[in-house]
């Protein structure tokens, strides 16, 4: 049984990853939120000195679209069981002739174009802006392009660093016209899921970054072909093995470093409304994610 940790890792499973293996002591917790049931079980187990918190996005069948994802419910249950850090990946399309489908992408920057999705943990008397003008943790991204740079060579596959990830609702994929619009404004890569996930991660202090998998080259290529999930799926089976070898280099390297700052305190300056106006029920309802900061 383990009894110390130097790490405690949250991995959120996009399309194609819903499970981790070689953890051991492994345990399913269930967990209720104040915001609903998150995806399913959370996987709770060790590699190492490291705690695992796995929780799969869509759910262990992919049972939901990306819209009827309860975010909320997850980034506050992998918080209320320990995690400090949050590793998310995500299938995504590539908006650039150089990033073809099997590149690893580690984004630095988000563009929401989202509309139906509840954003914000805060509200209900208790008013909190957190900074997000750089959504991602450093200290994780560089751990994850390590983590990528060490599989890659042997696994023949391309890294980049780097790039904005453009977040549209779903479940249809773009239109060409929206697919050069997102080129047009220089971002990267297209997916479903990363808000507001990194939003209310921020928001739980937890150090979140991503590991997106492209699977596709979205439909803004004029060889005129739409984005098939066949071919997705394809692709993806091959991008699941890379990201679980890539998570096992991170995993290890998460044992030795400390979140930033950025994520790890960004409630320090970023409740509004006085403790002694917020009332009792919301300060209860919040307290794994307002314990550090109001010293609960």
């Amino acid at each position: 049984m383990h009894t110390k940790t130097t790490a405690k890792i949250g991995i959120i499973g996009g399309s194609g990853l819903y499970s981790i293996e070689g953890l051991a002591d492994l345990r399913s917790i269930e967990v209720e939120t104040p915001f609903g049931r998150p995806s399913g079980a959370i996987k709770h187990g060790f590699i190492g000195d490291a705690e695992l918190f796995f929780l799969p996005r869509h759910g262990e069948h992919h049972s939901f679209t990306p819209s009827e994802v309860n975010y909320r419910a997850n980034i506050f249950a992998l918080k209320s069981v320990g995690a400090e850090w949050c590793i998310s990946v995500s299938a995504v399309g590539g908006l650039r002739e150089e990033l073809p489908p099997g590149t690893v992408v580690v984004p630095d920057q988000l563009i929401d174009r989202t509309v139906k999705r509840a954003n914000s943990f805060f509200g209900d008397g208790l008013v909190a802006h957190v900074a997000f003008g750089d959504p991602y943790c450093p200290v994780l991204r560089k751990a994850l392009l390590e983590g990528a740079g060490a599989v890659s060579g042997p696994r023949g596959f391309k890294v980049v660093d780097g790039g904005s990830y453009v977040c549209m609702e779903g479940p249809a994929f773009s239109t060409r016209a929206e697919s050069n619009i997102h080129r047009s404004w220089g971002a990267s890569v297209i997916g479903m899921t990363a808000l507001p996930e990194a939003k209310l991660a921020r928001e739980a202090e937890l150090a979140y970054a991503t590991l997106a998998l492209v699977t596709d080259y979205d439909c803004w290529r004029d060889d005129g072909h739409d984005v098939d999930v066949v071919q997705v799926l394809e692709t993806m089976r091959s991008n699941v093995t890379h990201a679980k070898a890539i998570l096992s280099e991170v995993v290890k390297a998460l044992t030795k470093i400390q979140p930033s700052r950025l994520a790890a305190c960004a409630l320090d300056a970023a409740l509004i409304t006085p403790v002694e106006a917020v009332p009792p029920g919301t300060i209860e309802r919040l307290k794994p994610l307002l314990k550090r900061r109001l010293a609960l």
